[in-house]
């Protein structure tokens, strides 16, 4: 309905894993169509990444730093900001880990402490429900939200690339995003996955290109995908053009993927 479309201009984004990556092309492309963004990270270039992303645009970055495996950082951070707003009206859940072998191939289940994988399921599926469950309240007050959550190729299929720890983390979060759109929709928000396949970031290039390069060949495009990519689909889900899609999960493979 026309009553419920909302200027961009007006739109408050929150994303994690904003510093580098799939993340920072989501802020930076936010930033372009005026969004107030807050990007968090964990790392001490979070604030300096904030500002480049924002340098030349329209839109407003503040970089928050910050550990979401913590319960009460998250839920503080988000009071926050809905002390500022009112409500966040985008999350975008991207933050995401993958431990490796020092030489960058994945850990095999027998490599893996419960440490590790506690840390991942933290990271990758907890700190998820944790900002969902701090920020739809505010959602639904306002009648209006969008919600992004990021899961993996390796959460849907085989891989040879991640782990089982990171691939259970990210079919859980498809599992969870699911449900959650059946009990907001009639809210007014809107819950979806992106599930990327090989994408171009810094985590990406610690496999090495001769692995980076056999699997483009393996892609029908023909290619890997860029973080660009992601950013552009992820703009089309929190927009009102989206307003009729929910519970979905596109698979941002360049073809890798079909199902």
């Amino acid at each position: 309905m026309e009553s419920e479309r909302m200027d961009i201009t007006e739109k408050v984004a929150l994303v994690t894993g904003g510093a580098r990556g799939i993340g920072k092309a989501i802020v930076t492309s936010f930033a372009e169509k005026g969004l107030t963004v807050y990007s968090l990270d964990i790392g001490d270039t979070t604030t300096a990444s904030a500002r480049e992303a924002a340098r030349g645009h329209p839109g407003r970055v503040e970089g928050i730093c910050c550990d979401i495996r913590d319960a009460a950082t998250v839920e503080n951070v988000c009071a926050d900001l809905i002390s500022r707003h009112g409500a966040v009206d985008i999350l975008v859940n991207n933050a995401g880990i993958t431990p490796r072998k020092p030489d960058g191939k994945k850990a095999m289940i027998e490599d893996w402490t419960l440490e590790l994988w506690e840390d991942v399921q933290r990271v990758n599926v907890t700190a998820t429900f944790l900002f969902c469950r701090a920020l739809v309240p505010a959602m639904k007050a306002k009648g209006w939200g969008r919600i992004v959550n990021m899961s993996s190729q390796a959460g849907r299929t085989k891989s040879h690339v991640a782990s089982a720890a990171y691939a259970a983390s990210k079919a859980a979060v498809l599992g969870f995003t699911r449900t959650m759109a059946y009990e907001v929709a009639a809210s007014g928000i809107t819950a979806n996955c992106i599930a990327p396949g090989r994408i171009d970031t810094p985590l990406a290039a610690v496999a090495g290109k001769e692995l980076n390069n056999a699997y483009a060949a393996e892609i029908p495009v023909g290619r890997l995908g860029t973080p660009e990519d992601i950013a552009a689909a992820t703009d089309f889900l929190v927009s009102d053009a989206a307003s009729f899609l929910t519970g979905i999960t596109i698979d941002a493979t360049g073809g890798y993927l079909m199902i």
